[in-house]
């Protein structure tokens, strides 16, 4: 067995592979998945040297604990967190070289959600529609970390001297995603159309890599029924019967029966992904 790889000793609530995902294939039945915030994937990847779109774990609140079988640099970054290897605290947000069968643990989440893990060379497991992102909802790529997984590592790139990176964003205090109106607004009343523009939601503990639900005012609809199943996009905000958005996120279907009644900005995603539950929620519209 090759000593290019990390075995998982603790999983965590829900750590997976994610790059920056598979787009080009919503013709097919695939969404794009990969990281739900792409930007600390870039930074974390741009620390350790690799390519921007390595493969790095992607882990959701409670962190995971790995012990790498050869040296390596390692990363953390996305939210912020506790970094120890062999119990030792090390520096989040920088590149660290641990030795071979260390064990380095990545604590809870301080601030936001979603942690990402990197290592010099990238996770590699096997490619899948040209990327190693697993996609929880077509179950494309590897199955969500368990304890005791053992994953390949790429060849460490070369590094030649300090590489610094911009500084993460950090988690939102409040999450504003601007959003295009339509397809489907015509299905809501005015009141309806007017209290999204101006009311505010909060984060669901409900949501998930699929979408971001929300609790708050339902919006009420003007057309009764139910539309075919049509396309759907990342960003999409679908209203269900309850009349609570859900904005669609990296794993979401392709196809949808709700009415979308506006899409959201790609650009204001990435913060959706570190809004814990609880967190307000406003929706602007911007043309």
């Amino acid at each position: 067995m090759t000593d290019r790889a990390v075995a998982v000793v603790r999983a965590g609530a829900l750590t997976t592979v994610q790059d920056l995902g598979r787009p080009g294939h919503a013709h097919l039945g695939v969404p794009r998945s990969g990281a739900l915030d792409p930007g600390a994937v870039r930074l974390v990847n741009r620390l350790l040297g690799n390519d921007e779109g390595a493969a790095v774990l992607e882990t959701t609140l409670t962190g995971c604990a790995v012990r790498p079988r050869r040296a390596v640099t390692v990363a953390v970054g996305g939210a912020p967190c506790p970094v120890r290897v062999d119990g030792r605290p090390v520096a989040w947000g920088a590149a660290v070289r641990m030795g071979a069968g260390r064990l380095l643990e990545v604590g809870a989440a301080v601030r936001g959600l979603r942690s990402y893990v990197g290592f010099g060379g990238g996770i590699a497991v096997e490619p899948v529609l040209g990327s190693r992102s697993t996609d929880l909802l077509s179950g494309l790529g590897p199955e969500p970390l368990a304890d005791g997984a053992v994953l390949p590592l790429g060849a460490a790139p070369v590094v030649r001297g300090a590489v610094d990176a911009p500084p993460w964003p950090g988690p939102p205090d409040e999450l504003v995603l601007r959003v295009r109106l339509g397809p489907r607004d015509g299905w809501f009343t005015p009141g309806a159309l007017e209290a999204f523009a101006t009311r505010v939601w909060r984060v669901s503990p409900a949501s998930n890599r699929i979408g971001l639900r929300t609790e708050g005012p339902a919006l009420e609809r003007a057309v009764a029924g139910e539309l075919p199943s049509e396309g759907m996009s990342l960003g999409a905000v679908q209203v269900p019967p309850d009349g609570r958005p859900v904005v669609f996120l990296a794993d979401h279907p392709t196809t949808g029966g709700y009415p979308v009644v506006a899409v959201v900005r790609e650009r204001d995603l990435a913060a959706a992904a570190q809004a814990v539950p609880g967190t307000p929620v406003r929706f602007v519209p911007f043309r």
